[in-house]
């Protein structure tokens, strides 16, 4: 038995130390091939995913006609957090984000957490949104609803793969797609603008916060930007600009899609279809051929939405290897393609095994717990650091401050810690009965 045990050490070392050498050879750096117009679009195209296309309809149930001002509320909020993370971003080289700034805040226990729990928020919503995919694929190929899924996953990792460049290119032609739908719904809504009472509250206040609590998955996306620096020209100035261009050009739209939809059928109806801006463009229109084009466009925003959830959570898991909080070899780098290859096939294969979860709206209050835990660390983050590396190089530093103390952070603290509770409530109380 002491035999047995002796070789097993022995040869576990053996292999720890062959991983590490792996690491070394393989540790090429990443290819800088975005610039702020790239890495805009990439944050745009990931927030103009699959939340707006799938839950609409969903928050409409809580705020009713006021849908649009839940999307305001969730704007500002993203804004304060936004913010936080683009002076934070100015500060620190290196894809691990989150990890880096709460670990020089705080410890590296608390990093690692924080870390993780990102990768696997990243994962788990990864494989919903495709799920979300699948439903409008089905519709127009016969195939299994998991297989569905599962085969985007496999081409959305191939794309991660071949190239930062190639995934950029795929990001900005689904963006300009999904743009354009959201647009469409947009302009169908102009004629009914007016219609309907903008403050109709079925829930009260706490529908419109309830609301707000939820579509906030719509707007994750712009803390990822982050995970592009070392692909990103002068990223010290190009994030944080890119981080906040992204912010404001989604919310304006987001809000603009909240009034047009509820004006063309009332929230009622919207709450209740399983495709919601395809149902507003079918009844612009008076015709199912407006409601067939805007599901095409819904495959382009959900494949566009894991491509992006599966590019900047594998360079998560690149970065935590990098600072040695994952094993070494999830650091490697293909020689050819310049990607960090071991973390793109680990990521996908957890996100395959998600894909059974499938219930968008359980995951994306799920989902939406860990991001408002993240960035409850994130905004402290930024406060202690600002006394504890008060002399520390920054190409942006958030306005509005007393002192060394920024308001913004703990403006971005304190609406993270509210958004939160209003998470669990939806969790634990469900959506509205009508």
């Amino acid at each position: 038995m002491f035999s047995e045990a002796l070789y097993s050490e022995i040869d576990l070392k053996t292999l720890n130390t062959v991983l590490i050498e792996m690491a070394k050879k393989g540790r090429a750096k990443l290819k800088r091939e975005l610039g702020l117009f790239q890495v805009t679009v990439a944050g745009v195209g990931i927030i103009l995913g699959a939340g707006i296309y799938a839950l609409i309809g969903v928050a409409a149930g809580f705020a009713g006609n006021a849908t649009w001002l839940s999307f305001l509320i969730t704007a500002i909020i993203a804004l304060f957090t936004g913010m936080s993370y683009a002076e934070l971003s100015s500060m620190f080289k290196g894809n691990a984000a989150e990890y880096d700034y709460i670990n020089a805040a705080m410890n590296k226990k608390i990093a690692t957490f924080i870390g993780l729990s990102m990768i696997v928020t990243s994962m788990v919503a990864a494989a919903a949104v495709s799920l979300g995919f699948a439903g409008y694929f089905i519709q127009l190929v016969p195939i299994p609803y998991i297989a569905a899924g599962v085969l985007l996953i496999i081409l959305m990792t191939t794309i991660n793969f071949v190239g930062i460049k190639e995934a950029s290119w795929f990001n900005t032609i689904s963006t300009l797609i999904e743009f354009v739908g959201l647009i469409i719904i947009v302009i169908l809504g102009i004629k009914f603008f007016g219609t309907v009472n903008y403050f109709e509250l079925p829930n009260g206040v706490e529908g419109i916060f309830r609301g707000a609590a939820l579509v906030f998955f719509a707007y994750i996306g712009f803390e990822s930007i982050v995970k592009l620096r070392e692909e990103t020209k002068n990223p010290e100035k190009t994030i944080p600009k890119a981080i906040i261009l992204s912010i404001l050009i989604t919310s304006v739209v987001y809000v603009l899609v909240g009034v047009s939809a509820v004006s063309v059928i009332g929230w009622e109806k919207l709450a209740a279809s399983q495709a919601p801006l395809a149902a507003v463009a079918t009844a612009a229109l008076g015709n199912s051929y407006a409601g067939m084009v805007l599901a095409v466009i819904a495959l382009f925003s959900t494949a566009n939405t894991v491509l992006i959830a599966m590019v900047t959570g594998s360079r998560q898991v690149y970065g935590m290897a990098k600072q040695k909080s994952l094993p070494h070899f999830f650091s490697l780098v293909h020689k050819r393609t310049k990607t960090p290859y071991v973390a793109i096939g680990m990521f996908a294969f957890f996100t395959v095994v998600f894909t059974f979860i499938g219930d968008l709206s359980f995951v994306a209050n799920l989902t939406n717990i860990f991001i408002f835990i993240t960035f409850i660390a994130v905004n402290l983050s930024l406060i202690i650091l600002r006394y504890k590396c008060k002399d520390h190089p920054r190409s942006f530093k958030c306005p509005g401050n007393i002192g060394k103390f920024s308001i913004i952070a703990f403006f971005g603290l304190i609406t993270s810690v509210i958004m939160l509770g209003f998470v669990l409530m939806n969790l634990f109380l469900g959506a509205p009965v009508h």
